[in-house]
């Protein structure tokens, strides 16, 4: 393998408004059960242009970026870091980790919600600082500690379908666990933004019986056909589906726009049963109204989701790698630039608000 340098090349964040500062971060000396990883792909998520707009606060300076993939380029002493299928991870491996580090041992992992850890180090949102600095994907490396998820990926699918799989496919995974079997069931997916075009498809492969999309944007709306919509609602006939027959119904609804008004109306669209799952509302929004009683005749159950467990990550790999060719799902990566235009990329994503766009530090 190729010797590693001591120092990597990185896009500092500082302020909203700032241009990104391009540094060079020294490697740091692995730990058992570390590793470095050569960033082959980061796809910039909406909650990175967030934080770049000033909309959500995140400790600077940082190094942005937490949909990322890419290979191992070295291994921690000892015994090595190991992928969820318990392998030895060694030079060379493809790979994709966990938006987030936990501990393993606090309560909440213990009760099985190990992205609240007491103790939880967040690629792509940590201050840098310290000896874990690379821990961002708008680098040439990412430093991966231990208590990270990684899954190994096959070489031959393309980096702009993987690349968006450590945040928005594992939490759609994440989404439709929630929502239980929904194999012969009708899904609602409220939203056609990356999450909600990459659900209608994930519940199309997981064998949903019928798949309905509905937004407020026609375009957004039409997109949604190519990944398995069967129904395409416009938000304005939506509240017409209220209190429907049963075989209008829906089993799951999956709110992943995070607006108040379809939240209010998604328990009428529901079959006696159905579970309601939200998952858009990361920011700050009015107070919701529910009617109880609405929920306790109809047997609703109504759960919400913030980001995931390994093995969601394990699931949404395994989606993209079936999946692939099934659905556009490379289309999501709009346009591709090097890590040196971080600046010019930004802007491109600001102003014309892709799904994603794709920052390759290798080119």
């Amino acid at each position: 393998m190729t010797s590693l340098p001591d120092s990597a090349l990185a896009a500092v964040f500082h302020a909203p408004g700032r241009p990104f500062e391009l540094s060079r971060i020294s490697l740091p000396t692995l730990e058992p059960g570390e590793a470095i990883v050569r960033i082959e792909c980061c796809t910039v998520c909406g909650s990175d242009l967030h934080s770049i707009t000033g909309r959500r606060e995140v400790p600077v300076p940082t190094i942005l970026g937490h949909e990322m993939i890419g290979t191992i380029a070295a291994v921690g002493p000892g015994n090595p870091l190991q992928d969820l299928d318990g392998e030895p991870l060694q030079p060379g491996d493809r790979v994709a980790w966990s938006v987030a580090a936990s501990c393993g041992s606090c309560t909440p992992c213990q009760r099985g919600l190990s992205q609240k850890c007491r103790r939880l180090i967040k690629y792509g949102h940590q201050r840098l600082q310290g000896r874990h600095q690379l821990a961002g994907g708008l680098a040439e490396y990412c430093h991966l500690v231990r208590g990270t998820a990684v899954v190994r990926l096959d070489p031959s699918v393309s980096a702009d379908v993987l690349g968006p799989v450590g945040c928005a496919t594992s939490t759609v995974a994440a989404v439709l666990r929630a929502a239980g079997d929904i194999a012969d069931r009708r899904v609602l997916v409220i939203g056609a933004g990356a999450l909600g075009l990459t659900a209608a498809a994930m519940a199309q492969w997981q064998g949903a019986s019928h798949v309905a999309v509905c937004d407020v944007n026609p375009d957004r709306l039409e997109r949604a056909r190519g990944f398995g919509a069967d129904q395409l609602i416009p938000w304005e006939a939506a509240a017409d589906l209220a209190t429907p027959a049963p075989e209008n119904g829906f089993d799951a609804i999956l709110e992943l726009a995070g607006a108040p008004d379809a939240i209010e109306l998604a328990p009428s669209l529901l079959n006696v049963g159905g579970t309601l799952v939200l998952a858009g509302t990361v920011f700050p929004t009015r107070p919701v109204s529910l009617d109880p009683e609405q929920i306790v005749r109809g047997l609703f159950r109504i759960a919400g989701v913030h980001n995931y467990v390994p093995a969601d990550l394990q699931q949404a790999v395994r989606f993209l790698t079936e999946c692939h060719q099934r659905f556009p799902l490379a289309d999501f990566v709009e346009r591709t630039f090097p890590l040196g235009e971080i600046d010019a990329a930004i802007a491109s994503a600001i102003d014309t608000r892709p799904c994603r766009i794709a920052i390759r530090p290798g080119e």
